[in-house]
């Protein structure tokens, strides 16, 4: 693990507060803070949706995203990187995902972001099911990021070492 870049996972029933994510995450040396929110949207698939219920295995879901985390320090030039997803009920609207990172330049930070969502949504034990308007429930999976996207480019610092 890279220095000053502390272990910063969550499974959380609190709401999420993005300025909170955002000021996790900053850091003097970083030009860059990127911010992903992922929301319960009010239609899935044709259904009018009223809440997201959030279940995790929440032993296995930390571990992952600190592997997670462990992994976008490994591949990207990043200062910090915090994961947080929501446990519980949801209603339409609610901030159910949040993803932030600081890097030195935006690049790594958008690219470290996109693929730490991505990694997310493929890989987490944390099952949803949709509450439909007027009654009715579906398990709903995940949609990862197409593969093509959520592949690392090199940085800056690593495309270098590989020119020279």
């Amino acid at each position: 693990m890279k220095r000053g870049t502390a272990a910063a996972a969550h499974l959380t029933r609190r709401r999420i507060d993005p300025a909170e994510v955002v000021n996790s995450v900053k850091d003097e040396r970083a030009g860059g803070v990127v911010l992903f929110l992922g929301t319960v949207r009010s239609v899935n698939e044709g259904h009018s949706v009223e809440r997201l219920e959030y279940q995790a295995y929440r032993a296995m879901a930390e571990k992952r995203i600190r592997e997670i985390e462990a992994e976008v320090r490994e591949r990207w030039p990043v200062k910090k990187v915090k994961i947080l997803h929501r446990e519980g009920s949801l209603p339409v609207g609610e901030i159910s995902v949040a993803v932030a990172v600081s890097s030195e330049h935006r690049e790594e930070a958008f690219e470290a972001c996109r693929f730490a969502i991505g990694t997310v949504k493929h890989s987490l034990p944390v099952w949803k099911r949709e509450k439909i308007v007027g009654g009715g429930e579906l398990w709903v999976e995940g949609e990862p990021i197409r593969e093509a996207r959520t592949r690392a480019t090199p940085s800056r610092e690593s495309a270098r070492k590989q020119v020279a």
